[in-house]
């Protein structure tokens, strides 16, 4: 999956005019040009290897297990990538192909900035022009993220309208690259999109399962009980999630923001609350009102905080592959608090909602039982945040 149009069972998709239609259907036929050629994957393994540093880590988490009872927990730690997240293996595929198709300008929007440096950081490396769009909620917020983006060279456009977090950077951001989407590549931060974007992020996160799958087989000698990952776009998840679709005996968990509650208007929770409709160019399950708007979003997490999600994540609840549940921003605080403090390991608060998932659930699991958590991303953006907010 998906289709020849881009289709997960019902999601996914071009719902897009007929000349950015054309647009999309190029940047199609260039990828699946060089996807498989040698040199391609020659250079992309020898930059996964020599520049992000793969492969990243697994890491048991012994003090947190011990300390919550019951299954053990484990870390697939992307956290050590360059630039501190699972962004840059896609950011890097994306800026090669851009070089290959001859572009002049790479544009895209960015939450919590980690999707900004990866490609400001990847464009720098392949010598193509980059340019950011970013809420102004969100640059005053993630103020490290901001600063590594200008060092790095990249156009920085603050957005104000709306509620200036990530929904409204998307949309600036796409206007641009409508100006000259000849010339330019929107390189799509997440598995969201008109197709081939969601199809072409999740090929190049799916190293993160295969690494894990197979790192996990050699420590363990079986299979995980349990994989969990947050859930925003869903580019970290579903990087984890692809290699494990397989394995039947192998629970898959994704955690939305439940932000201040579900029964609140503050959450991002658009597989556990949203219905099927168009957003970004494609279909999705989404929090919209009764005429099909998109409706404001919240997380305490800035990449999160998007009202929409990947096609194929909504294929996965659909077919009961996947189970999808939330955390809220109380627990998030708790597990980056928690993890930090029993393992020296300070995770984005993106990643926090899934080790709260795993804090949560593993008290109630045998000691023979394993949980692997995608820690997607690593907590320096954050801690000024965090610190300011429980008074540290």
């Amino acid at each position: 999956m998906p289709d020849k149009d881009g289709y997960f069972g019902e999601y996914g998709g071009q719902i897009i005019p007929p000349e950015l239609k054309a647009v999309m259907d190029e940047i199609a036929s260039a990828y699946a040009e060089i996807r498989d050629t040698e040199p391609f994957q020659n250079e992309l393994r020898d930059l996964q290897a020599n520049y992000i540093g793969r492969p990243s880590p697994l890491f048991y988490a012994r003090r947190l297990s011990e300390k919550l009872g019951g299954a053990r927990i484990f870390l697939k730690r992307e956290d050590l990538n360059h630039t501190g997240a699972h962004k840059i293996n896609h950011c890097i595929g994306e800026a090669l192909l851009a070089k290959h198709m001859g572009k002049r300008k790479v544009l895209a929007e960015t939450g919590a900035g980690q999707h900004g440096v990866a490609l400001a950081t990847a464009c720098a490396l392949v010598g193509i022009p980059c340019e950011i769009h970013m809420g102004q909620v969100d640059i005053e917020k993630e103020h490290p993220n901001v600063t590594k983006m200008k060092i790095l060279g990249c156009r920085l456009v603050p957005v104000s309208r709306g509620t200036a977090t990530l929904k409204d950077a998307v949309d600036s951001a796409f206007e641009e690259y409508l100006k000259d989407p000849v010339n330019s590549l929107y390189a799509i931060g997440s598995v969201v999109g008109p197709h081939p974007f969601p199809m072409m992020v999740r090929d190049f996160q799916q190293i993160v399962g295969e690494e894990a799958r197979a790192q996990f087989l050699a420590r363990e000698g079986r299979l995980p009980t349990r994989i969990t990952a947050c859930v925003g776009g869903g580019s970290n998840a579903i990087g984890l999630f692809t290699a494990f679709l397989d394995d039947e005996e192998v629970r898959i968990v994704g955690v939305e923001p439940a932000g201040r509650g579900l029964d609140t208007p503050d959450h991002a929770a658009t597989l556990t609350l949203g219905t099927p409709g168009a957003l970004h160019g494609f279909k999705c399950y989404n929090l919209q009102d009764e005429r099909g708007n998109p409706l404001p979003v919240y997380s305490i997490a800035s990449g999160l905080d998007y009202p929409g999600v990947g096609p194929q994540h909504c294929f996965l609840k659909d077919i009961q592959r996947v189970e999808y549940t939330t955390a809220t921003d109380d627990e998030c605080l708790d597990a980056f608090m928690t993890l930090s403090r029993l393992e020296g390991v300070i995770p984005a608060l993106e990643s926090a909602h899934a080790v709260a998932y795993a804090m949560r659930e593993a008290p109630r699991m045998g000691s023979e039982e394993t949980i692997l958590i995608n820690l997607s991303g690593r907590g320096d953006k954050d801690a000024d945040f965090v610190a300011a907010k429980l008074g540290l």
